[in-house]
């Protein structure tokens, strides 16, 4: 499998199954990101919270309502607090059986199969940098599933990808946005040598993926989940789609450009 850092022989467009396939599955759960692999995608994203005791959980929001049978702040139960939740029901009752996963549950998953791609949320950033701070986790984690190759750690937030940056042994990183790219953006991009930028889809032009490119960074837009978008982003030569259907994207791949 591709070393992310190494940039060698990489054929585009990747097609990156957004927190696993929620078209189809319970968003950030096993079945979701299993599906994913099988539905063909390159790469599986997931957002990662910490619980009360520190543990690092795969879910999207700060609060549980949306996506499980819980009440309340992430942050405020522990870890088997959390693993006692119904995470597949609000989707579907077929999924009862789904659980909040701990991280290193998906990278076990994952693993030597696929690439996956960690979004630390904001929220999560602590400007005191405690020796358990989540980008350190993370990064730990990944050192010991052997997946420092294969695992890009993502965000919005510009204070944890200069974490990351900042350590001697670490992951790929990639800056999130759902602003348009400017020459600001680009230097910031190169000093801290991402891999990746993911924007908004809505806000990509011709001229910011050149300017990407320009630079050595690769182009994931999200989230691209219609035939007319995933047209309109491979006509500006991005590297991938982050998307809720990686199983349709990668049969978009197979339509040919208009003559």
């Amino acid at each position: 499998m591709l070393k992310l850092k190494s940039n060698n022989n990489f054929k585009a467009p990747w097609i990156i199954g957004h927190r696993g396939y929620p078209a189809k599955y319970p968003e950030n759960t096993l079945a979701a990101f299993q599906a994913a692999i099988a539905a063909g995608a390159t790469m599986v994203e997931l957002d990662v919270m910490l619980s009360r005791d520190r543990k690092l959980v795969v879910i999207h929001d700060a609060t549980l309502e949306r996506t499980t049978n819980g009440h309340g702040a992430v942050a405020d139960s522990t870890l088997a607090e959390l693993k006692r939740l119904d995470a597949g029901s609000r989707f579907d009752a077929v999924f009862a059986d789904q659980q909040l996963p701990k991280l290193s549950e998906v990278l076990d998953l994952v693993n030597g199969r696929v690439y996956v791609n960690i979004e630390i949320k904001s929220n999560a950033y602590e400007s005191h940098h405690p020796p358990d701070a989540v980008e350190k986790q993370i990064v730990e984690l990944l050192r010991q599933k052997k997946m420092l190759d294969t695992g890009l750690i993502s965000s919005f937030d510009v204070n944890i990808l200069e974490q990351i940056a900042a350590m001697k042994v670490a992951p790929a990183i990639a800056f999130i946005s759902n602003k348009p790219a400017n020459n600001n953006t680009v230097k910031m991009c190169t000093r801290l040598n991402v891999f990746s930028w993911h924007p908004d889809y809505k806000i990509v032009t011709p001229k910011q993926v050149d300017m990407m490119h320009a630079s050595g960074i690769k182009v994931f837009p999200y989230n691209v989940d219609t035939l007319g978008d995933f047209i309109m982003m491979r006509d500006m030569k991005v590297d991938g789609v982050i998307t809720n259907d990686p199983e349709l994207a990668g049969q978009w791949t197979g339509i040919k450009k208009a003559a």
